[in-house]
Order: C-alpha cells, then structure tokens, then sequence
C-alpha cells in the first residue's frame, strides 16, 4: 500500500511539474548562482492551490531560506547550507523522538553543458530514518534546464537516464547530488545494506 500510493503521488507531482511555465531566475553579475536557482525554484514555481498538499518538503525549504534571505536563524532541528563556490545548497530537518531520528534532506545543484549556453538545475528531496533511507511522501528527483539568452528555467526529464525508486526485487532506491564533483549517486536499500552506484556527468547527460 505504502508503495502504491508513493507511486501515485509521483504521478501527481509529475504532471504538477510538466503543467509549470518557464520559471525566470533573476541575478546580479555576470551568472547566476545556486542561491539564484534555489530562489527562483522555491518562490516562483507556480501550482494550483490543490496541490499544496503534496508538497510540504517545498514548503519548509521556502521557510527556511526566507529566513536565509531575512538574515534571521534556523530553528533547532533545521541546517541549510549554501555552497556558491560549488554550486550546491542543503536544507535537512532533524526531529528525535525516543530514541529514533528522522532526517529529511533538501539538496538543491547545478551542473555547466558543454554548449556554455545552458545550465541543469536538479532538486532532490530524500528521508531518513535512523541513518538508513526511509522512503517518504515527498521524496524525489526533479530536473529544470536553464537557458542563458531567456534567462528561463524549463522542467525536463532525468537527463539520460529513466528515475526509478523502487526495484523489481523490492530495494528502494535514493538518489544523492554532488556537493564536490559532478556525479549523482544512486543507491538501492535493502535490509542488508545499501548499493551504491555513480550517475556519471559528461556535460550534456548522465549515465552508469
């Protein structure tokens, strides 16, 4: 059941995204940067009112850098992380209740192309329970590709290859963004342990 309705509610983000006009990412200076990314995804992305529901990860991260952006402190339970250098911002919410600790982290990144004209912007939402992945509502993996000459960012599939997160043997499956590098880390879960693989970025695409 659990995962059934996982699967629905990633159908329902999906079609959420694929409905969303370019999102404009407004700057100062020569580029933009992860905090210009990570401000034009959380303040204007636009969605119908009845979605709301589904996207409780968004609106903490929204909370969390407005405060970033009023110079004002986290709340206990609530890091974020801005790496403009590397191109990479984090957003994880801790809460322990009787001995177990969640944890759900935000991590926002951009990669260069090859062709200097565009930029991918990835958003990835994953939760943890007790140090292992526990697979929760909210959680997934969405792409935007930035043009330059629009200054637009446009939602667009998994650059090479097809997200999943679950397998046919039952493992669930993670997915992490590169803060050094500019590799994306899948990984299966299972009860013994995590595997580990390396989504290479060529500049254009990913690929194992």
């Amino acid at each position: 059941m659990k995962r059934l309705s996982f699967a629905i509610i990633l159908t329902c983000l999906a079609m959420a995204v694929s409905a969303q006009e370019s999102i404009r990412v407004n700057y100062k200076g020569a580029r933009p940067t992860i905090s210009d990314f990570a401000s034009a995804f959380l303040f204007d992305y636009v969605y119908d009112e009845d979605e709301d529901v589904l996207d409780e990860a968004r609106s903490g991260a929204k909370a969390a850098w407005t405060r970033h952006r009023k110079g004002l402190p986290q709340p206990e339970g609530i890091s974020l992380t801005i790496d403009e250098k590397n191109g990479y911002a984090a957003i994880e919410f801790r809460d322990e209740y009787e001995g177990d600790e969640s944890l759900v982290r935000i991590e926002m990144c951009y990669w260069n192309e090859t062709d200097k004209r565009h930029k991918l912007f990835a958003y990835n939402v994953t939760c943890f329970q007790n140090g292992k992945y526990s697979s929760g509502q909210f959680d997934g993996l969405l792409f935007y590709r930035y043009d330059s000459v629009t200054k637009k960012m446009t939602s667009c599939e998994a650059p090479g290859f097809e997200e999943k997160y679950s397998t046919e043997d039952g493992a669930w499956v993670s997915y992490s963004l590169p803060r050094t590098g500019k590799d994306i880390i899948y990984a299966e879960w299972r009860d013994g342990g995590k595997k580990q693989k390396t989504l290479k970025w060529n500049g254009r695409k990913f690929s194992f």
